[in-house]
């Protein structure tokens, strides 16, 4: 993917808005010329009206609203068109031998746009193939139904196809090349994550053989000594962060650790490895009394891997606080009361086809911002409860793929070298880990570097001097 670069259109560019007309003109031509010549069977109306009319709406809609960043996407309705010409063709040739060649090179040229507008060509002119030749065929057709017909008006049956061919040529002169050197979205990847290319074969295979989350699971368990970071906490407390506890400089620490091993900020979603990149999505769950009957609700927070502690905590505590201090519930607990209207049976089906969705990277993004199920980590105190830390399982639902949780401090009396005895402070933590992500390897090495930080808190005052970015 580094030979990859990003493609992209501008509503700043005329050339952009003289396509939008072009498509417009041709959609109005298709409805008028179909409405002097009659709706014709089913069949024509689908494959000769609607089919042409989505694909200039939709060229022209995806160009406009989202050609910055998703400008790859214009080759969904380069494809229908294809399709669309083929049938046309077909309708129309009596020769089979033709009529396939005709496919053929149709095929051939939405592949080759797909191919090029996904940035795999640096010389992009390329496009020029395609959208030029295509009308060139076209016109070569048109030409003999002329011929055939024997009459210059059937050129005004043409007029839609030839204005949708002109919009397309407009846009590929408004085509340009994203100055910056970073990764822009393209096919396979998700609106949450990018799709890691470049796994070892078997990190590619083992999602077919372990299927679900929980089969897969890793169980770590570690006695983190917090001497330092009682220090730690109560100084941050003198400096005005009242509520700044365990909770914030685990989660500040497991952030950083991330700068160095980003790998455990992937995801595993339709048995292919995401990465999330610098978003790390933490969920917690909260009350908004701590008593047994308040009702659990939870938060979502995006941190980044070059937050400060104190950043960390303001992000949290601001999320915390709108849930608490106000009477409203929060969006997840308004989505999920919608979901207890509808009956039983039929939220099996509509479960099910959420499931389907997120299985293709299709669900709505409003959805996965508010599902707790879906994100880079879920941390849960167990301190908070008075009581040892549990392994909480994954969930099958979602994509999230570390589940931590700690418990209330406790003492230990050790036995020094010198045969003294000292006290000291310590809290447990239980992880449970997705394998798929990353090796066991990995994950040693990140539980390491994570425990070093811990030893150290005050490094997490100060942004990271380098943050590394996860394979392609």
């Amino acid at each position: 993917m580094k030979n990859r670069i990003h493609l992209y259109v501008s509503r700043k560019n005329a050339l952009t808005w003289l396509m939008a007309l072009c498509m417009v003109a041709s959609a109005v031509a298709r409805i008028v010329f179909s409405g002097l010549k009659g709706s014709g069977e089913s069949q024509y109306v689908w494959s000769q009206i609607i089919l042409p009319l989505t694909a200039t709406a939709l060229y022209a809609l995806i160009a406009l609203l989202s050609g910055k960043e998703l400008f790859y996407k214009t080759a969904i309705p380069v494809w229908l068109m294809a399709i669309y010409a083929g049938l046309s063709f077909s309708a129309a040739s009596e020769s089979r031998f033709i009529t396939g060649l005709f496919w053929i090179a149709l095929v051939f040229f939405a592949w080759l746009y797909t191919d090029i507008t996904a940035g795999r060509h640096r010389h992009f002119i390329l496009l020029l193939l395609p959208v030029v030749l295509g009308p060139i065929l076209f016109l070569l057709y048109c030409y003999r139904r002329i011929l055939l017909v024997r009459s210059v008006d059937t050129l005004g049956l043409f007029l839609p196809d030839l204005m949708m061919l002109l919009g397309m040529l407009c846009l590929v002169f408004a085509i340009r090349i994203h100055p910056v050197d970073e990764y822009h979205p393209t096919w396979g990847d998700r609106t949450d994550g990018r799709r890691i290319r470049s796994l070892p074969p078997m990190a590619q295979v083992s999602p077919y053989i372990m299927v679900t989350r929980n089969t897969s699971s890793n169980f770590f368990e570690e006695a983190l000594e917090i001497t330092h970071v009682d220090r730690y906490i109560r100084q941050k407390r003198r400096e005005g962060l009242t509520n700044f506890g365990i909770t914030h400089v685990l989660l500040a620490a497991y952030v950083r650790g991330l700068c160095r091993y980003p790998g455990l900020n992937r995801f595993l979603s339709g048995q292919k490895v995401f990465s999330r990149g610098d978003d790390i999505q933490y969920c917690m769950t909260i009350k908004k009394e701590m008593s047994a009957d308040s009702p659990d609700t939870v938060i979502k927070v995006h941190l980044n891997p070059r937050d400060t502690a104190d950043e960390v905590y303001r992000k949290l505590q601001s999320a915390v606080d709108t849930v608490k201090n106000t009477p409203l519930d929060s969006n997840f607990d308004s989505t999920a009361g919608a979901f207890t209207l509808i009956p039983g049976v039929l939220l099996k089906f509509v479960v099910w086809l959420l499931k389907t969705l997120d299985y293709f990277g299709m669900l709505p993004k409003f959805l996965l911002e508010v599902s707790p199920f879906h994100g880079s980590l879920f941390f849960t105190s167990m301190g908070s409860l008075g009581i040892p830390p549990i392994y909480h399982h994954l969930y099958d639902f979602g994509n999230l793929p570390v589940f931590g949780a700690f418990g209330m401090k406790r003492r230990a009396n050790e036995v020094l070298e010198d045969g003294t005895v000292v006290q000291r402070k310590y809290v447990d933590v239980k992880f449970v880990l997705d394998e798929r992500i990353v090796d066991g390897y990995y994950y040693a090495a990140f539980f390491k570097h994570y425990k070093r930080i811990l030893q150290h808190p005050e490094v997490l005052d100060r942004p990271p001097e380098e943050v590394l970015r996860d394979i392609d």
